[in-house]
């Protein structure tokens, strides 16, 4: 191979063809280091046939720096990548980038130095030594990481360095995992649990493509089940990964996972340090890491031997990414499956609706787990109509429900109560005005966190004080909280019964692994009377002396006109209903609502789910939407509004004409601005025999549009701001 073609990680270029100088040798997969212009790019040496682009002659090629010393990536994860960018109208160069998540393990050496405290005082204390000291107890990192840590300057740091305060300490960053153990704890199965992680075990000494649907009521083992198929993959020496849809899981999971393997399984998500994901991805990459449990980035990385993928809490929409490239994970997952020929389980006590008919159609196999382990019953539901049982003035609880927390609280048990909003109010305005606070980058209001005292935009992250008079007509102490958030509801619970010992479940709470896990800690211990959540309590958690869950408002969901409302309220609602009861205590759900008749509310109270399945899929072939339809999105935005208007209607205008393909719009998008761009939108529905991405790609490749408009394609989109 003399000439190589090469698939650059940025999605500007287009394919280069380099020279491979004498003494080189690369395949497709390689990862090399070329030149371009006075700088050097990574890329990968690809399939020229598979890699469509003009052919450079000869003389005129230049030759590649180098090669990174790594395996070359598989046939089967470049088929990945070509499928990926193909179907989701994305950059392969995007997709590829994917791969090669960790600068890290491309190049440098195999130890780093890290620093620690010694014990320690400096000669003379500061207020920033004070805090980097207090904030860097029993952590070990970079000077880098640990600044950001310690939220100090790096200079603050070598400085106690010198006077012996952190010392340094040179780590192996590629050295090997503890191996994990098939056999360590083998737990004790119920007889329906033994049938189905029978099958998933035949599925993986099988070594074939297999999409598999594991369908079990909270509570029913589906863990259990799955690590036996885990086990029969470490039995024949091949890999796993394991999808989690919230970091806040994983320490949960590592646990479990250690007590039934031995060992913990390695880890990949956005929270770890630069390197331990380098250590990571070179233990996937050699195939010495032996089961990987990460968010769906992990999908992506360069296993060496993969034998088995599970998707936990399939159903969730967090496992579809909403900017760069916009996958589902899930799908993907299935995907890989396909290219790796192994099996692929999606489980969840809610599946997807596509999921579902995916099983009824008989493209994935679908295993049950109808009863809870053991003892353990599924909780009784019961409804609160608002219209009637009215909460006091300036309250949000109901009176049953504040009743039956405190007879919860009197017998030792712990409740959790869920809303689906953060902070402490969605809204703020002025008694005196009326000014509502909005953010100054999104169409969005500003929601109100007493926690931290500022208020917070929830789509782009800015953050203000709360300011101490109206900016608009400047009168003093005017701000008034409008609708509940979760710290309003735990101050509710303080107000009502003082001595509960309330926790607020959140992302802002709960953001790092480390806090999830000190939360899970005091849950199990009884340190916590009162969990008042979002939607990240409503999977995976479980708190054997929890024994009431509350909706706060179980109608929250259904507002906003989405495709999916119903859908992902009824998920929402039976998976947080799941966490009562999982233990020998029998357990109650009651929610509130004001819309009692409404499909989903009542097919939750009667526990109903193949009915509200049934009725909620004959509205989706109706109204040819996912999954006997498909949806697109294309999202034209830009800084400046005007120009994002008129680019959004030149795309409009040259619409194609397309039988079997409606394209609606452009329209402003219902969040119209967003991290300080103007955003419009096109909707696509079309059949599922239509040929959308290809119909889209030759719409929009002859647009040649403003620099500073930027335009996005979402293909079956979860999000419809």
């Amino acid at each position: 191979m003399n000439r190589a073609r090469l698939l650059t990680l940025n999605a500007a270029l287009p394919v280069l063809d380099y020279r491979v100088p004498e003494g080189m040798t690369v395949v497709p997969g390689s990862v090399v280091i070329a030149p371009l212009g006075p700088r050097e790019i990574l890329g990968v040496v690809w399939e020229e046939e598979r890699l469509p682009g003009q052919s450079v002659p000869e003389e005129k090629l230049r030759p590649l720096r180098d090669i990174v010393p790594i395996r070359p990536l598989r046939a089967e994860l470049r088929r990945l990548i070509e499928w990926t960018a193909d179907y989701y109208c994305a950059p392969m160069g995007a997709v590829a980038r994917m791969v090669l998540a960790s600068g890290g393990a491309m190049r440098g050496p195999s130890t780093v130095t890290e620093y620690r405290l010694t014990g320690g005082m400096p000669e003379r204390m500061t207020p920033q030594r004070e805090k980097a000291m207090e904030r860097l107890e029993g952590e070990q990192a970079t000077i880098r990481e640990l600044a950001d840590l310690a939220d100090v300057s790096e200079g603050v740091l070598r400085g106690l360095v010198g006077q012996g305060v952190l010392e340094p300490v040179v780590v192996d960053i590629d050295r090997p995992y503890p191996r994990a153990l098939p056999d360590f704890a083998t737990p004790e199965l119920s007889p329906d649990q033994h049938t189905v992680a029978g099958e998933l075990v035949a599925a993986v000494e099988a070594r074939k493509f297999s999409p598999i649907l594991l369908d079990g009521v909270t509570g029913s083992g589906k863990t259990e089940v799955y690590c036996e198929a885990i086990a029969a993959a470490l039995s024949m020496n091949r890999q796993v990964l394991v999808l989690l849809p919230e970091i806040a899981l994983t320490e949960a999971f590592l646990r479990r996972f250690a007590d039934r393997f031995g060992a913990a399984p390695v880890v990949w998500h956005s929270s770890q340090k630069s390197t331990e994901r380098r250590r990571a991805w070179r233990a996937i990459s050699t195939g010495e890491a032996q089961v990987v449990v990460g968010a769906r980035s992990a999908l992506f990385l360069p296993y060496a031997n993969l034998g088995l993928i599970v998707v936990d809490e399939a159903h969730e929409v967090s496992f579809k990414q909403d900017d760069g490239v916009r996958y589902n994970a899930r799908d993907v997952a299935v995907m890989r499956g396909h290219f790796e020929a192994l099996p692929v389980v999606l489980a969840s006590a809610t599946p997807a609706l596509e999921s579902l008919q995916m099983a009824e159609s008989g493209v994935y196999r679908k295993l049950d787990l109808p009863s809870r382990f053991g003892a353990a019953q599924l909780p009784a539901i019961s409804l609160i109509d608002l219209t009637e049982e009215k909460p006091e003035r300036g309250r949000w609880l109901a009176p049953r429900l504040a009743r039956e927390l405190f007879a919860r609280m009197e017998r030792g048990e712990q409740s959790l109560l869920f809303l689906n909003r953060r902070g402490y109010a969605p809204l703020t305005l002025c008694r005196n005005c009326g000014h509502r606070f909005q953010c100054a980058n999104c169409s969005a209001w500003l929601v109100e966190h007493r926690f931290s005292r500022k208020l917070a935009c929830h789509h782009c992250g800015h953050e203000e004080p709360q300011p101490p008079r109206c900016p608009e007509c400047g009168e003093p102490d005017c701000l008034v909280a409008c609708g509940p958030g979760v710290e309003r509801i735990a101050d509710e619970v303080a107000e009502i019964i003082p001595e509960a010992r309330v926790a607020v479940a959140t992302s802002d709470t709960l953001g790092t692994p480390d806090k999830a896990a000190e939360f899970v800690a005091m849950a199990e211990t009884g340190a916590i009377d009162v969990i008042v959540g979002t939607q990240l309590v409503t999977k995976g958690f479980h708190f054997p002396e929890l024994t009431l869950v509350g909706v706060v408002d179980a109608d929250l969901g259904l507002e906003g006109g989405d495709l999916r409302a119903a859908e992902r309220t009824y998920q929402q609602v039976a998976q947080v209903a799941g966490r009562a009861g999982r233990g020998s205590k029998p357990g109650e759900v009651l929610i509130q609502t004001r819309h009692p008749d409404a499909p989903v509310i009542a097919a939750l109270a009667s526990g109903d789910r193949d009915a509200f399945y049934a009725t909620e899929t004959e509205a989706r072939r109706h109204a040819g939407a996912p999954p006997f339809g498909r949806w697109a999105a294309i999202i034209v935005s830009s800084e400046d509004e005007a120009e994002a208007r008129d680019a959004a209607r030149r795309i409009g205008d040259t619409r194609p004409r397309i039988e079997d393909i409606a394209i609606l719009g452009p329209a402003p998008a219902p969040m119209a601005l967003l991290r300080g761009r103007y955003r419009y939108r096109l909707l696509i529905n079309a059949r599922r025999s239509a040929r959308v991405q290809d119909a889209i790609r030759d719409w929009l490749a002859p647009l040649d549009l403003p620099r500073g408009v930027r335009v996005s394609v979402d293909i079956d989109p979860y999000s419809f701001v």
